[in-house]
């Protein structure tokens, strides 16, 4: 009985810090990007305002996923670059983001896309980063956009 109860308690301590990620995909922690959550809406306005695009395939349950969104993307040396692109947040379980996914090939998350504002892939990223490599990354992705 003492197991079973250990058990149980050992569980809803771990369903404590896993449901809040699952319940609220698209809430972004203060210093975040504005990201757009709808993938055409991120095209037009990468064209509309001459950046480039970042699309991240995402995931609640992808531990990685939630790691970067709250550790990477708002961080200090990632928000010195927020303004020079347009960012999206496509969660690869709603079906409204599967053309997109197949688009790009995506296979594993987090898997962050790069498209210039023509929409020519302009490379991409698999897997979790640090702040300063992915803004060193974010810096070669605008050099490139700007050839």
């Amino acid at each position: 009985m003492k197991k079973l109860i250990l058990l149980l308690a050992a569980a809803l301590l771990a369903a404590s810090f896993i449901l809040p990620a699952i319940a609220a995909p698209h809430e972004f922690p203060k210093g975040s990007p504005k990201f757009l959550t709808d993938y055409k809406a991120a095209i037009e306005q990468s064209k509309k305002e001459g950046k480039p695009a970042i699309l991240v395939f995402s995931a609640a349950w992808c531990p990685p996923c939630q790691t970067m969104k709250k550790s990477v993307y708002p961080s200090k040396e990632v928000a010195a670059l927020h303004d020079k692109f347009v960012w999206a947040y496509l969660d690869v379980d709603e079906d409204a983001n599967s053309k997109a996914a197949q688009q790009y090939a995506v296979q594993g998350i987090p898997h962050v896309q790069f498209v210039d504002p023509s929409g020519k892939d302009l490379g991409n990223q698999v897997g979790s980063t640090t702040p300063g490599d992915f803004a060193g990354t974010l810096n070669k992705v605008l050099k490139k956009a700007a050839k």
